[in-house]
């Protein structure tokens, strides 16, 4: 057999052997991003900015149902023509039947996921919280994790879970284009985060 037959021989089997497999690795893009610890007791809840639907909002009212923190903290900064994005939240929250006295703003200047989770870590501090369980889209749970363990506070234990998001699905992403658009974007800032970490 020559060398050619050979290549092609072998190309032809790795693309089967990949055809084949299919199911198993294409959900891996979209399942790696999703990094969601299991809740327990803490003193609080956060829920952080940037998810304009709810989703978040609503996973942490669940996890106060569950017994998880007596109260929600949304965090949220001044991105809306004046408005407080975490005022929206609550105020949304509040239209879907929850008690507002549930939830506390978090106003903060922060404008990306790593200077949230500094405020928030320095508001920790100041409550003398000893726990908190952050809240955040299922997408964006390794990442949170990643920022949050670079700026550890000694004696705060911190807890990231996933809300599920109406726009991202980990295991069938490639079948909607929302689902394409947010693992594009958040790989993209997972790569950012890791190579500024470095």
């Amino acid at each position: 057999m020559t060398r050619r037959r050979k290549w092609l021989l072998g190309s032809g089997i790795a693309l089967l052997v990949l055809a084949l497999s299919f199911p198993w690795w294409i959900s891996l893009p979209g399942s790696f991003l999703v990094d969601s610890d299991t809740p327990s007791p803490a003193d609080s809840i956060v829920v952080l900015g940037g998810d304009q639907y709810g989703f978040r909002v609503n996973k942490a009212v669940a996890l106060v149902k569950q017994g998880i923190a007596p109260g929600v903290v949304v965090s949220g900064n001044n991105w809306y023509f004046g408005l407080w994005e975490c005022e929206l939240a609550i105020d949304q929250a509040v239209k879907q039947g929850q008690p507002r006295d549930l939830f506390t703003p978090f106003r903060h200047a922060a404008g990306s996921t790593d200077e949230e989770l500094q405020a928030i870590f320095a508001e920790a501090k100041k409550q003398g919280w000893k726990s908190i369980v952050i809240v955040t889209s299922n997408y964006h749970t390794r990442r949170a994790h990643l920022l949050a363990g670079r700026h550890h506070v000694e004696g705060l234990r911190v807890q990231v879970v996933a809300s599920e998001d109406g726009f991202f699905r980990p295991d069938e992403w490639w079948w909607h284009r929302e689902s394409r658009k947010v693992l594009f974007l958040e790989w993209t800032k997972l790569l950012a985060a890791v190579v500024g970490g470095l």
